[in-house]
């Protein structure tokens, strides 16, 4: 079984890097983008099979870049999560509006948060 791929895209250094930790220690190849240009240039070279993005940028919106992926032949079905200190109604609407699979709220637990992702990824296979 090939290890899977998860993409990063958080603005917060101390978030990133502790999601890069989670996931990695998870088996997970980690890739991590802190702006809206390297997230979509590393999406589209990898392929990831689940990109995690904060809805908060300080460069774009998450909902905008998730978007923009979800026009994307290739990555059309990639796994999404979006990450959001936003947890109103019409923000997970939004969220879901945009093409994302999963709209988890901060402060999340990190146990749930794998589990989710093993769950989600263990759908491909």
């Amino acid at each position: 079984m090939a290890v899977k791929k998860v993409l990063l895209v958080e603005d917060n250094p101390v978030i990133l890097i502790s999601l890069e930790f989670l996931m990695k220690q998870n088996g997970y190849d980690v890739l991590t983008a802190d702006n809206d240009v390297d997230a979509l240039n590393l999406a589209e070279m990898h392929l990831p099979d689940l990109i995690m993005l904060d809805v908060m940028l300080n460069t774009s919106s998450g909902y905008e870049i998730c978007r923009t992926l979800r026009t994307r032949k290739n990555l059309a079905h990639t796994k999404i999560i979006l990450l959001s200190a936003l947890g109103q109604t019409e923000d997970i609407e939004k969220g879901v509006e945009a093409g994302a699979d999963l709209y988890v709220t901060k402060p999340f637990s990190t146990r749930d948060l794998v589990k989710t992702v093993k769950e989600m990824l263990a759908d491909e296979e």
